[in-house]
């Protein structure tokens, strides 16, 4: 437990307790969460300035709602930690993200106040909606209130979910969290007055028999009217888009406020018209000055301290692959004008930022819009540009009908940049990169490559430059290089060819590893050489096409072939099992051939390593897999057969 003073918070255990307590209070409840918030996130590291930003928020909601009988929905999660306190998890808010912890975002299985589980973003209108219609088919009074980010506003699944719901009758209220775009500030006391007063049932009840009215006049009087209210209140608003969709709209209003914040509220959760926006306007960060002064820093940090806001980053001597990606891209842009870059709202994660400071004119940004992303790049594409469409894998899953329809359908040559494959740490299972090796794999045409190190990056970033003839991949994960020497120039390497890292191609066991795990692979190989196997090891370096000489080549010459990828069921290892069926390989019943790959579940937020390890894919796992197929040491078993 917390060594703040934090007397008022002491005394919640959960939501009932802060609506039983008297609004005069509810500001000191604020400060003693966003204390408690940063306390918190300075010993497990986590997603910070996005919770500060709503702590107030989080308590009015919380006080005006009857939770969880009401909805509460929270898009995406980033700025889920002041509720997780207030919803009896205060005691374990010290284990977020890690081991057995609790999740960084919203999560079903975790509480009865998180109705739907978030980590992508831009959800929360569709699944409101859903249990808005759900609360209405069996009769029900519940109150449904989504929370979304004004960047979340810019995917189009949101608008797609607006335009829906303003379509229906069904009572649903919507928070947009404003604290960045500031699509329209505040005006101090004159604003919260008027979101109060058209939020109130006086207004409304004007506003009704105005239209009852006005639907008896003659039509051109009747639009007119109409036109003139929504001018009105446009103007003064801001809220002209939402109205458009069929949404009521209220705002804006100042979310550090509780004055403004709690009556605002309570009129919508008592209102029984249909959808409402309540508009509020936050700041992220809000009550920590390091947070405050560098919001993109302070989105998602490590542990940190506290007085000083610096943030315990663990030191490393090789470069992280994002990097080493970025600065590939700069040196060949630097050849090629054709090169652009683009990414969906995540510049800094993806390298794309650094880019952007060399290239702006050839930097694109388009918004959590990962659907549009694609197919802009596929446009760019076919007016002979070489885009770098750069996602994380996690993210990628949302546009793959684009993936699909327009790009690889039409052998458009966009290069697909997947960050984060793989596992992904304390992220856990939302922004695991597991399926890409699967879902790019199986598409006609796609070359998908994969790095074991830094410089083999660095290679590859070439290749896709050079590589005009289709779509193409590059995967990579979360974190450092392994600190191998980089070239002082990349080369395209032969499509579809692999290449001999340890062994003679002959012996009892291949290992043929894709990407990273190569380094796991070579230290068994130490291992279960020093217990008497002749072993090779071999990188593929591409997923598709697979090096079908190298893959006889070492099913012909072995005992044993295990392929070993950080990937799900359906990728790397399925092409090769397909191949040698296909050749008549395994039908010789001469090698026993096994795909190690991630398990057929899904893995919560660890240490990568820990996760790696759960999942079977590091040195210790591949010994036992050899010893599995083949027996335990083989220069024991030769010595027991010749005494």
């Amino acid at each position: 437990m917390t060594l703040l003073k934090t007397p008022l918070l002491d005394t919640i255990r959960e939501p009932a307790d802060v609506r039983r307590l008297p609004q005069e209070k509810l500001a000191q409840l604020a400060a003693e969460l966003r204390a408690e918030t940063i306390d918190a996130v300075s010993v497990t590291g986590g997603h910070l300035g996005a919770g500060l930003g709503v702590v107030e928020l989080t308590v009015a909601l919380h006080h005006v709602f009857n939770t969880p009988h009401d909805r509460l929905i929270w898009d995406v999660g980033h700025q889920c930690y002041p509720h997780k306190i207030l919803t009896g998890r205060r005691e374990r808010i010290r284990t977020l993200r890690t081991g057995g912890g609790l999740s960084g975002f919203t999560n079903r299985a975790e509480s009865e106040y998180d109705p739907f589980g978030a980590g992508h973003s831009s959800t929360s209108i569709s699944a409101g909606l859903g249990m808005a219609v759900a609360r209405d088919l069996g009769g029900g009074e519940r109150n449904v209130v989504a929370v979304i980010g004004d960047g979340a506003m810019s995917a189009g699944m949101a608008y797609e979910a607006m335009n829906n719901a303003g379509a229906m009758d069904s009572r649903l209220i919507v928070i947009l969290n404003d604290n960045d775009m500031s699509i329209a500030p505040p005006t101090g006391a004159m604003s919260a007055y008027l979101a109060r007063l058209i939020s109130g049932q006086t207004y409304r009840s004007l506003r009704e028999i105005g239209k009852q009215i006005a639907g008896h006049l003659p039509k051109f009087v009747e639009r007119g009217a109409q036109r003139a209210e929504e001018f009105a209140r446009g103007f003064w608003t801001g809220g002209t888009l939402f109205e458009e969709l069929g949404f009521y709209y209220v705002g804006p209003i100042d979310g550090h406020n509780l004055d403004h914040l709690l009556p605002v509220l309570k009129n919508v959760r008592d209102a029984k018209t249909g959808p409402i926006l309540v508009h509020v306007v936050t700041q992220k960060g809000k009550g920590y000055g390091p947070a405050e002064q560098s919001a993109d820093k302070y989105h998602g940090v490590v542990k940190f301290d506290v007085v000083t806001g610096a943030q315990v980053k663990a030191k490393s001597n090789a470069p992280s692959y994002t990097r080493v990606f970025a600065e590939s891209l700069i040196s060949e842009a630097r050849r090629d004008p054709k090169i652009v870059a683009i990414t969906a709202a995540m510049p800094s994660g993806t390298g794309i930022d650094l880019f952007g400071q060399a290239y702006p004119d050839r930097t694109f940004d388009v918004g959590i819009a990962e659907q549009h992303a694609v197919t802009f790049a596929g446009g760019l594409a076919a007016e002979g540009f070489k885009p770098f469409c750069a996602l994380y894998s996690t993210f990628l899953q949302r546009a793959y009908d684009q993936v699909i329809h327009d790009v690889a359908l039409q052998g458009l040559p966009v290069r697909f940049i997947v960050d984060r494959a793989g596992l992904v740490g304390a992220d856990g299972a939302t922004h695991a990169g597991a399926y890409d090796l699967a879902y790019l794999g199986c598409l006609p045409g796609m070359v998908l490559m994969s790095p074991a190190d830094e410089a083999e990056l660095m290679h590859m970033i070439a290749t896709a430059v050079a590589y005009d003839d289709g779509p193409s991949a590059v995967r990579f994960p979360r974190g450092e290089g392994v600190g191998v020497e980089r070239p002082d120039r990349a080369e395209a390497l032969p499509i579809g060819k692999g290449r001999m890292v340890r062994g003679t191609g002959e012996g009892d066991v291949a290992i043929l590893s894709l990407g990273t795990r190569l380094a796991a692979a070579l230290e068994a190989a130490e291992r279960l050489e020093a217990a008497g196997f002749a072993v090779t090891v071999a990188d593929a370096r591409f997923a598709k096409p697979i090096d079908r000489d190298l893959a006889l080549k070492l099913a012909s010459g072995h005992s044993a072939l295990v392929t070993v990828e950080e990937g799900s069921i359906g990728g790397f290892g399925s092409q090769v099992l397909q191949f040698l069926t296909d050749e008549g390989v395994l039908d010789r019943g001469t090698v026993k051939v096994r795909s190690m790959v991630l398990p057929d579940i899904y893995i919560d937020h660890d240490t990568q390593a820990r996760q790696i390890a759960e999942a079977g894919l590091d040195a210790n796992a591949i010994v036992a897999k050899v010893e599995g197929l083949l027996g335990k040491a083989k220069a024991g078993r030769e010595l027991s057969r010749a005494g």
